[in-house]
């Protein structure tokens, strides 16, 4: 597709400020700095191989995240970049000229934590943080009482130690640009250093550093100040910071607004975020942050807006649960942002940007902001995308794609949900003739119904991406066709893949044979003047009774153990909390320690095990069962004479019931091996 018929003219615009050429609008956003330096803090080649995807798929700006300026007093994340020496400028420049080759901007955010609020007990310095007042955060007392010890305050900067903080930042920005860096990033955003001077649940100084929005300010002037020095005026200055912190008793938009004005000369481009980093005391503060899948997509983007209305000079980059390069166009067009960034989005598909320049936009995967770091039921990390298992191994594929086999073969695959599609994607990089036998009318497998509720935008352009990606692919597809060993075996298959995914799982209780699969439960139309009772508090079952609720219908849930399962762990980056939220708005009652007993014509028959109160009844016109899931592995083994016996492989929840991380993950480890 030429520039002259391109559907995103403003996305594909490329822009000249000061000494950088921006080739796009489209921006990577900074992933976390973990793993990211060795043990002198210096970039590495993992560095490169890790970012190296988003270099070639077409960002305009790929940045390396969260980068000391002096990991002696600031490291909050294990092997943390440190700029605090010139012996960082080597790696540096290996990671510019990399980006360079493929006329990509990189940079990076240059930052010190301040107040401790991450999840390591104190710095190298035995502290926990160097901070504009001497607060105890409530990151710290948690912090205190996991290592049994009283809280200790972070060290409160003396005018001396801002000074002698200024000129870090001004030395580690001159190391960027010595190193052919075009543009440097600061962190004034999610509570760091630059954003707790601005926030008065931080700064209580009562001196020119504090009080006013002027006063709090001056020490980001300041540090700008001493960098334009440094950096000389063909080095670009962004300045990235949270729109709003969106809890009480922290920095607000309206100020936030007034804070802008102060440094506006002072920087080119100003990044908007939102929400703090706190994996600690408050875990939740992070979501705005990283917004999950049941906060709104693009939640930055009308104060971005009013950022550049009342500032229309300054140049403004946004992110934020943003997606894709159709929703950029229309928020460059608008006006509101002149950039658009994107940090999971770029994870779950490198390619986007070129995908979209192409015309190829049924290529993309859809990133479904999960979370982008998990750790499985065996205590092994799984990551670090549950869309992209590519990501896992971009050392290996340097190019993005698996390498041709070395001899095409014939495959069928079983199955067209996430592990099947995924199998399918592997084998066609393979070089293989690909069959892929479906039995529903449509692909999607369990996405379908995952789709229905009223908030699951992601999972439905996920479904989308699956559909189209089969229709394009150049693969014989099958759809109401279920396949049976005696079918596949007549088509003398090489190798084939069974990804028939799991059934839900049988509870032995009188009269279950009345209740349904929980998700065939949706939509809510038919239900009229109806009680609905649901058998299982995890996420199928709580999706279900929001959506229900949501339509006005009397829901009730039974859990038979003592809480939900939605998972919400410390990362803070679960969207369980707005599920719950949904549930009490929408009065659905949940009920645990509830063991289902018995179901009647009407009614639910069960008992109160923490009471020990038994037989307890309620009304029930429909009973819906979302208690869980169980592989189908019996069905897949008969199908192991059907193909050689050596080369027949059994992938997704058939055989381990999982997510779709766990689905993506096990097809491509497979497949990519046929």
């Amino acid at each position: 597709m030429s520039n002259a018929t391109c559907k995103y003219p403003h996305v594909f615009a490329p822009i000249q400020v000061r000494g950088a050429y921006y080739k796009n609008r489209l921006c990577q956003s900074t992933p976390g700095a973990g793993g990211t330096g060795d043990a002198n803090g210096h970039l590495t080649q993992r560095t490169l191989d890790y970012f190296r995807p988003q270099v070639m798929g077409g960002a305009a700006v790929v940045t390396v995240g969260n980068c000391s300026i002096d990991t002696t007093e600031c490291y909050d994340e294990p092997e943390q970049v440190n700029l605090a020496s010139d012996g960082i400028i080597r790696s540096l420049s290996m990671f510019a000229e990399m980006c360079a080759k493929y006329g990509t901007i990189g940079q990076l955010e240059i930052n010190p934590h301040g107040a401790l609020q991450g999840n390591l007990d104190g710095t190298i310095a035995g502290a926990t943080g160097w901070g504009p007042s001497a607060i105890i955060t409530e990151a710290e007392l948690v912090r205190a009482k996991q290592g049994n010890r009283e809280p200790i305050p972070c060290h409160e900067m003396s005018k001396e130690k801002i000074a002698e903080t200024v000129k870090k930042f001004a030395d580690a920005a001159g190391r960027c640009a010595k190193a052919g860096m075009k543009t440097v990033q600061f962190h004034g955003a999610h509570g760091n250093l630059l954003a707790q001077f601005l926030s008065p649940y931080f700064n209580k100084r009562t001196d020119e550093y504090g009080g006013s929005v002027e006063n709090r300010s001056r020490f980001a002037c300041e540090v700008l100040d001493a960098v334009r020095a440094a950096i000389g005026e063909d080095v670009v200055i962004e300045y990235r910071m949270s729109s709003e912190e969106h809890e009480e008793g922290f920095a607000h938009f309206p100020e936030i607004l007034e804070f802008v004005g102060f440094i506006k000369d002072k920087i080119d481009i100003l990044f908007v975020s939102g929400g703090l980093h706190d994996t600690q005391g408050k875990p939740e503060r992070m979501r705005p942050m990283v917004p999950p899948y049941s906060y709104p997509q693009m939640m930055n983007v009308e104060r971005a807006g009013i950022i550049k209305a009342k500032y229309p000079d300054l140049l403004i980059n946004v992110v934020g649960g943003i997606k894709n390069p159709a929703q950029a166009e229309e928020i460059i067009a608008s006006g509101k942002a002149d950039f658009v960034s994107f940090m999971r989005a770029l994870i779950a598909d490198p390619e986007m940007p070129r995908k979209y320049a192409t015309g190829h936009e049924w290529e993309h995967t859809p990133c479904l902001r999960c979370q982008c770091l998990k750790i499985d039921k065996h205590g092994n990390f799984v990551g670090p995308c549950a869309v992209n298992p590519m990501a896992s191994h971009t050392g290996e594929y340097p190019e993005l794609k698996v390498p041709k086999a070395p001899k095409a073969k014939k495959v069928a695959v079983i199955g067209g949900g996430p592990a099947g599609i995924q199998a399918l994607k592997t084998l066609i990089e393979r070089g293989h003739d690909v069959t892929l036998y479906e039995k529903e009318p449509e692909i999607g497998g369990q996405v379908t119904k995952a789709a229905l509720p009223f908030f699951k935008d992601d999972i439905r352009e996920y479904l989308g991406y699956l559909r189209g990606f089969a229709a394009h692919s150049g693969a014989r597809i099958l759809t109401n066709t279920e396949a049976t060993p005696e079918i596949i075996k007549l088509e003398n298959y090489d190798a084939l893949v069974v990804a028939i995914g799991a059934k839900p799982l049988a509870l032995n209780i009188p009269g279950i044979e009345r209740a349904s699969w929980a998700p065939d439960g949706l939509p809510a139309d038919f239900y009229e003047g109806a009680h609905i009772v649901i058998i299982g508090a995890g996420p199928v079952g709580l999706e279900c009774a929001v959506e229900l609720g949501k339509a006005g219908k009397d829901v009730t849930v039974l859990e038979m153990a003592a809480t939900h399962g939605l998972g919400m762990d410390m990362s803070g980056l679960g969207g369980g909390d707005k599920i719950l939220e949904w549930l009490d708005e929408y009065k659905v009652t949940v009920t645990y320690n509830a063991r289902l007993k018995q179901v009647l014509e009407n009614l639910v028959i069960y008992d109160d095990v923490a009471e020990g109160i038994n037989d307890i009844a309620i009304q029930g016109n429909y009973v819906l069962l979302a208690a869980g899931m169980s592989p189908q592995l019996d069905v897949a083994r008969t199908f192991r004479t059907a193909a050689p016996a050596t080369e027949v492989f059994f992938v997704g929840d058939c055989t381990d019931v999982g997510d779709i991380r766990d689905a993506t993950r096990s097809a491509f480890e497979i497949c990519r091996e046929i």
